[in-house]
């Protein structure tokens, strides 16, 4: 694996060199830059490497201002002494985030997670591109929503406390784990597709299903399934017989 380290500051190259040494990957140094357009510069003129550690304060201002000018096209493990940063990173391929001082420890756990992602996603595309699109799509589900209530407020929901999600009378609702309604301004294809679908199941055209309300399932006629809750609901939820194996797959994958 070649990798190209941006770091401005020489004792932390250094470091950064002894540990990359110690983790027992093999990886190759290609590349060393300590500034912004030192960076872009060498970008340009050479292939792009497998792995880039990444320093955020540079000689020349921030390193994201690097994404401005050239197309970062393989992951990132950032380094640095500044933790306010680690959402920013997230949206520009980054697959770790590390605090310095950094251990030998902490650079294998981040190699590990590339290596099961890498395993996980196949890398026919030069750059690593389908594993940085799995890598942002994963990063961008929603965890938490702000719901308007009346008197200028937002209410906070946690994505995990949602049961389900369903229409009424034209208006998208979630059902929370205490039975409590709420209102939501999505629509539900909206929010189809900003759920986590290890935790979230489109169901059919009125829900959308967390794995942990489901109760059982019964086999229902045409070769569908209804599925049966935790809470009550109003009307039957049934999957089609087009998507009964792709539930099946949901609900018993991790």
């Amino acid at each position: 694996m070649n990798a190209l380290i941006i770091e401005d500051e020489k004792a932390a190259l250094r470091n950064l060199k002894a540990i990359i040494a110690e983790t027992g990957y093999e990886i190759a140094v290609v590349g060393e830059t300590d500034s912004i357009w030192d960076t872009v510069e060498w970008l340009k003129n050479h292939s792009m490497p497998d792995l880039v550690f990444m320093d955020i304060h540079l000689a020349d201002g921030s390193a994201f201002e690097i994404f401005h000018h050239v197309d970062i096209t393989c992951p990132i493990i950032f380094t640095t002494a500044y933790d306010e940063y680690a959402l920013r990173a997230f949206k520009v391929n980054s697959i770790d985030y590390l605090l310095k001082p950094i251990t030998t420890a902490d650079l294998i756990q981040s190699l590990d997670k590339l290596k099961r992602l890498e395993g996980k996603v196949a890398t026919e595309e030069p750059g690593y591109l389908k594993l940085i699109r799995e890598l942002q799509k994963q990063e961008s589900y929603k965890t938490h929503f702000l719901i308007p209530a009346k008197g200028d407020k937002f209410i906070p929901i946690a994505a995990e406390d949602i049961l389900y999600f369903y229409i009424a009378e034209g208006n998208v609702k979630a059902v929370d784990v205490n039975q409590k309604e709420y209102m939501f301004p999505q629509t539900l294809d909206e929010l189809a597709d900003s759920l986590n679908p290890h935790h979230f199941f489109r169901a059919n055209r009125q829900y959308i299903l967390s794995k942990k309300v489901i109760k059982d399932i019964d086999l229902w006629f045409n070769n569908r399934l209804s599925v049966n809750l935790k809470v009550p609901v109003a009307e039957k939820i049934l999957i089609s017989k087009a998507k009964v194996n792709e539930f099946k797959e949901w609900f018993t994958g991790n």
